[in-house]
């Protein structure tokens, strides 16, 4: 009797002993997924972020209702291929040599194997796919060059054809998509590049042969037929705004047909700007105000951009309402980024290639799971960060390599203290400094530009002059990037040097005086 009463007890520890251990165990977490959102030239003009009054992007607004906006986010070069590879590396320009549309930076021995954001991500169990423009050439070059848009960096894939993907599955949408059989606006000057094109089209107001349309079915295939044992990092990156800007009339219905929808300029802006300034977009296919005002294309343009940009939206719209049908939206993190801004006739161009914060403040949300809701986040922020703040979402192995910070703080509190300004280079020597209220710009011929952002949010007053903002400029300086290499081998497009000795500049192979007249 004893013995049965002691192997009842003993058995009875025993199951207590294993309920105990899985009591304390805590449950497996499921882990995230992430839908990666880009949006090509896209500035500020998003309802939520009040660049334009006028801006209708509500799909993006309740996205950022529903998690959390930054106001003041910036990319790291002002131009495609150097931001997106900035971001999907986490390294600087300045740190890569990368600064014009070329090289692709698998052909760059120093960079061939770097593991970029969506291979750390398949290297931790993500399934990862994507389509449309999320590098400059794609979805990759290498043995991801399925989905290039519209062929871009070719080269990429041939260079390098036995490089490991980018992403595990592509396809190849994107771009323009149906173009009207000629160009809607008049030759424009500089070239009179074939991209250099906007208004309505196609005339039938059918979207489904638009390139962005057929990334966003793509993607929302993806997501209705998504495994449910592996979680995925999905991309999906848009063309538009990007030119040409051609917009069914459904959406230029938006907007009004007259000059209340056009941006605010100052006239003779650049007086008091340093002519280096113009050194960074010296010869370019983006006409200037010049041309667009005397040739009746300023407003055509304004609601062209718009207009784009409310399509891309309701695009946008359309993945978000997929999650929530597939049930996926609540363990989901989305995060919409742009890759640089965009000119409407500020600063007396149209276009990118600056460092002010036309060229150079993007749409940046993240939602979903670890994000607080209905934050607005005033510091400023990079794109750089993204890497590192996906990482820390999706609870994967840190990285020691990256050089943004993760805004994991204050999505989780706005006001968590951030520990330094938004950095955006435009080829060597050339850098702009963004803290909360303060713009410093610093050119390779050491001219300065300084703007109080409180005070003057269009960059209308460069303060750089006045001595009593010598301490602002004293602290900005700080912010300049220690390793601030030349260009990188072959690189091409979009590229500037700068000789001290002759103080002469190179833009693109061609040399440049001070006595040279600017390109109109």
């Amino acid at each position: 009797m004893n013995t049965h009463r002691f192997l009842l007890a003993a058995l009875g520890s025993v199951v207590l002993a294993i309920a105990l251990t899985f009591a304390a165990t805590p449950p497996t977490v499921k882990k995230p997924n992430v839908l990666f959102i880009a949006i090509d030239d896209q500035n500020d003009w998003i309802g939520h972020l009040g660049g334009h009054p006028m801006a209708k992007t509500p799909h993006l607004d309740r996205l950022a209702a529903r998690g959390t906006t930054f106001l003041n986010a910036h990319c790291q070069a002002p131009i495609c291929n150097p931001s997106r590879t900035s971001l999907l590396l986490g390294l600087r320009p300045t740190t890569t040599g990368i600064y014009g549309l070329a090289p692709w930076f698998r052909t760059l021995p120093e960079w061939k194997d770097r593991v970029a954001l969506p291979q750390h991500f398949a290297d931790n169990g993500y399934r990862t796919a994507a389509t449309g423009k999320i590098y400059h050439g794609g979805t990759g070059g290498g043995g991801g060059g399925a989905g290039k848009a519209k062929g871009k960096n070719k080269a990429a894939s041939d260079a390098a054809p036995n490089a490991r993907p980018e992403f595990q599955v592509t396809a190849p949408f994107g771009g323009v998509g149906t173009k009207p059989p000629k160009k809607l606006i008049p030759p424009a000057p500089m070239g009179d590049h074939p991209l250099m094109d906007w208004g309505v089209w196609p005339l039938d107001n059918d979207d489904t042969g638009k390139g962005d349309y057929q990334v966003a079915s793509w993607t929302v295939d993806q997501i209705k037929s998504a495994p449910k044992d592996q979680p995925f990092f999905l991309a999906a990156g848009f063309f538009l705004p990007h030119v040409p800007c051609y917009a069914t009339q459904k959406w230029f219905d938006l907007y009004p047909d007259d000059d209340s929808v056009l941006p605010k300029i100052l006239d003779n802006d650049r007086a008091d700007t340093p002519r280096f300034s113009w050194y960074l977009h010296w010869n370019l296919p983006e006409p200037r105000l010049k041309w667009i005002k005397e040739n009746n294309q300023w407003r055509n343009l304004v609601r062209s951009y718009l207009a784009s940009t409310s399509f891309v939206d309701a695009q946008i719209g359309r993945l978000l309402m997929a999650l929530d049908e597939a049930g996926l939206a609540d363990n989901t993190i989305v995060v919409v980024w742009g890759d640089h801004g965009w000119h409407l006739g500020e600063k007396e161009i149209t276009g990118k290639n600056t460092l002010w914060d036309r060229g150079t403040k993007v749409p940046l949300i993240f939602a979903g799971p670890g994000v607080k809701g209905g934050q607005r986040v005033l510091q400023p922020a990079e794109l750089l960060d993204i890497y590192p703040t996906l990482i820390d979402l999706a609870h994967l192995p840190a990285r020691t390599d990256l050089e943004g910070l993760s805004l994991a703080p204050q999505l989780k509190n706005a006001a968590a203290p951030r520990l330094r300004p938004a950095i955006t280079s435009h080829n060597q020597g050339n850098h702009g400094i963004r803290s909360e209220r303060w713009r410093y710009i610093r050119y390779a011929d050491e001219t300065e530009e300084l703007y109080d952002m409180q005070n003057d949010p269009n960059e209308w007053t460069n303060l750089a002059g006045k001595p009593e903002h010598a301490a602002v400029i004293a602290e900005h300086k700080k912010w300049l990037p220690k390793i601030d290499r030349p260009l990188a081998p072959n690189s091409a497009s979009r590229v500037l040097t700068y000789d001290r000795k002759t103080d002469e500049a190179i833009w693109e192979n061609k040399t440049v005086r001070r006595t040279d007249p600017i390109p109109q």
